[in-house]
């Protein structure tokens, strides 16, 4: 991301969430009272452009992936919260708004992020008249120059407590070093913590429709100066996890499976690029 500029894929994944409450048919999959007012009217013609129509079903598709993702991420932070856990680290947290919803009286929420898109997020909760909650605190880390752990500790985050890590639509900007390093730091955590993440495979192994899908993608993002550069296949992320145990890595069949069976609409996952994966200490 550049320097001193909000994450311009960061603002694509709020409008498709926002864009999931207004077109989408009921019962929604992800459903967040505050996607649409956080992005407030500065991004409202944007999001009247985001594409709905079922003629372009790659782009129902991505915006399928991404409610489902936010789904599947506090769906397993129940699980977490069930078994104890009292910590809630958004790594990249973007425009989420998981905190300003949090129900867990005992769960106290971690977001982290580039300083730049933390002002701007704050900026717009601000100019949208929503309040900061008290169990929120904001952990601004720039990668290139501080340390994940050293400014999750200044913030008060306690390192002997369970926790559990939402690491959602980073990994495929990573480089090697940068993901290894990271998930180090979740595997080194207590007992019972948890991690919830997507990948995308590699662009080798999917066939040649979503070839052409990924290059679209990847060409979009990388004009907005935040390139893909991490792909893995599940095999490859199976040995990256090798610290952690009770592992589910959900494909295109299982996520439709799980959240879009008997729908009304279009929405539903298309292609085999996009996994979704929890695991545990």
């Amino acid at each position: 991301m550049e320097q001193a500029r909000p994450s311009r894929t960061a603002l694509r994944v709020a409008m498709r969430r926002a864009a999931h409450q207004i077109y989408d048919a009921r019962p929604l999959i992800f459903d967040d009272p505050f996607a649409v007012s956080i992005l407030g009217d500065t991004y409202a013609e944007e999001i009247r452009r985001t594409p709905t129509r079922p003629d372009r079903p790659f782009s129902v598709s991505l915006r399928a992936f991404l409610v489902a993702r936010s789904r599947y991420a506090e769906d397993n932070l129940a699980r977490a919260v069930a078994r104890g856990v009292s910590q809630y680290v958004l790594l990249g947290a973007g425009l989420d708004t998981f905190a300003h919803r949090n129900s867990y009286p005992g769960l106290r929420v971690f977001e982290v992020d580039h300083p730049a898109t933390q002002l701007w997020k704050r900026q717009l909760l601000e100019a949208g008249g929503i309040a900061a909650p008290d169990r929120l605190t904001y952990a601004p880390v720039d990668f290139e120059r501080e340390s994940l752990p050293g400014q999750l500790l200044a913030a008060g985050f306690n390192p002997q407590a369970p926790s559990f890590f939402a690491w959602l639509g980073v990994v495929p900007y990573l480089t090697a070093a940068a993901f290894r390093t990271t998930l180090d730091f979740i595997s080194s955590q207590p007992q019972g913590s948890g991690v919830v993440l997507d990948y995308g495979q590699p662009r080798r192994v999917l066939p040649m429709l979503e070839q052409l899908a990924h290059d679209s993608l990847a060409s979009r993002v990388a004009l907005a100066g935040e390139p893909f550069q991490l792909f893995f296949t599940p095999e490859e992320m199976a040995a990256e996890l090798a610290a952690f145990r009770a592992i589910e890595d959900l494909g295109t069949d299982e996520i439709n499976s799980r959240y879009f069976a008997g729908r009304s609409d279009s929405l539903m996952l298309r292609g085999t690029a996009g996994r979704l994966l929890s695991a545990w200490l």
